[in-house]
């Protein structure tokens, strides 16, 4: 089928237009791509071929030039991409300039400059605390409800969809051990999550207002955050996650404009604390920060989770101003993750951990059952957004293959 002729209903339609990079068959240069269908635009060739005043931006070999460039470029070049690839007097022009998606290599989009991970799911955070404090009066830490609480990941170990995973190896310990041990990880897990990619810098002693939100984050991406717990369970304290979370984290090949999902936007849950002002997002005029997107887990090929992100306490926006309140600088190629995205309902969890609580109740899958990662595993994230006239805005999928050291 022609690359402009998407099926009725197609998630990768010109309703998205997700940008990646690529090498085209039987190369290795890098060049900046848009997905529409199964199919792969060279953007930097089709800019070249219709003399758009864009054409150095998506001639490069990475992202973050275009990331760098602004919301007001960013619309000015969807707008000319739409044009490019429904405008029938292009299409001469733009046709063969698209690569089929089977037959291309995909890399890592963005040089990622710095990554920082959040907890802003409450039904994850209570699931843990029920998992490792079930004494506990109130299953959420006392400053849960009050900031996003979020650490620093390993920008260094982001890793593009495909890539093999390598189970780690570290010291762990159990409660009954008697010294920590040394060896790979016992207890490997996911952790299912949505990446937003930052484009515009900030000035450092500058915070993010909430409000300006759309005008420094590009867009976002599925995002698997690896999990050795444990590993992580004997590091953690007093510190947080450090060995157990430091060695993988595998963000899709395609990152969707936030343009493309205005009509996913939704109002997060209500809060139940008081906000400080910064942090406000009840006030009259603040846009809602919530999106609706339809996530599933799947291990080995077979659904185990569908955690829904429109149940996040805290806003991407709510993040991106609580990582910027102290002073902190944004740079262009900044990621951070949402954290794991649970649902109310068990089979909503975005872990392993809660899935099988602890590993307690192991899944029953058509291979044997799981606790927690076999190597030889595949985990695959996948999602999708409503979009406009009732069509739906896909994202581009994770997977990861657990591979022996």
């Amino acid at each position: 089928m022609p690359p402009f002729d998407v099926p009725e209903g197609d998630p990768f339609g010109p309703h998205n237009l997700p940008y990646g990079v690529f090498s085209p068959l039987g190369s290795t240069e890098r060049r900046i791509g848009v997905r529409l269908g199964n199919h792969v635009l060279d953007a930097g060739a089709a800019a070249a071929a219709v003399g758009s005043p864009h054409q150095a931006l998506l001639a490069a070999p990475t992202l973050n030039p275009l990331l760098a460039a602004g919301r007001a470029t960013w619309s000015e070049i969807r707008r000319a991409v739409t044009s490019w690839v429904t405008d029938p007097a292009h299409r001469p022009t733009v046709e063969p300039l698209f690569h089929p998606l089977s037959e291309v290599t995909p890399h890592l989009p963005f040089d990622v400059a710095d990554y920082v991970d959040f907890y802003a799911s409450e039904h994850h955070a209570r699931n843990v605390g029920q998992i490792f404090r079930p004494d506990a009066e109130d299953s959420l830490t006392p400053n849960w409800k009050h900031l996003p609480i979020g650490y620093h990941g390993r920008a260094g170990t982001v890793v593009v969809s495909g890539t093999d995973v390598v189970r780690p190896a570290g010291q762990r310990k159990g409660p009954a051990d008697p010294a920590p041990v040394f060896g790979p990880s016992v207890r490997l897990d996911i952790e299912a999550e949505v990446g937003f990619v930052v484009g515009v810098p900030s000035r450092q002693g500058r915070p993010v207002a909430l409000g300006d939100f759309r005008e420094h984050v590009f867009g976002l991406c599925l995002l698997n955050d690896w999990s050795a717990r444990d590993i992580q369970a004997w590091e953690y304290v007093p510190l947080g996650p450090f060995l157990g979370k430091s060695f993988a984290t595998s963000v899709s090949a395609w990152i969707t404009p936030l343009e493309a999902l205005e009509h996913a936007r939704v109002a997060p849950p209500e809060r139940t604390h008081p906000l400080l002002p910064y942090l406000d997002d009840t006030a009259s005029g603040v846009e809602p920060g919530g999106y609706d997107l339809r996530i599933s887990v799947a291990v080995n090929g077979h659904v185990v989770s569908e955690p829904p992100f429109s149940t996040m306490y805290w806003t991407a926006a709510q993040q991106l101003t609580h990582m910027t309140v102290n002073g902190a600088s944004l740079r262009t190629g900044d990621l951070y993750g949402s954290g794991t995205v649970s649902g109310p309902a068990e089979d909503q969890r975005g872990s392993l951990l809660e899935l099988t609580w602890n590993g307690r109740d192991p899944l029953e899958l058509p291979d044997g059952k799981r606790a927690f990662l076999l190597d030889g595993d595949v985990v695959t994230l996948s999602a999708w957004a409503p979009g406009p006239d009732g069509r739906r805005v896909g994202l581009g999928e994770v997977t990861g293959r657990v591979v022996a050291d």
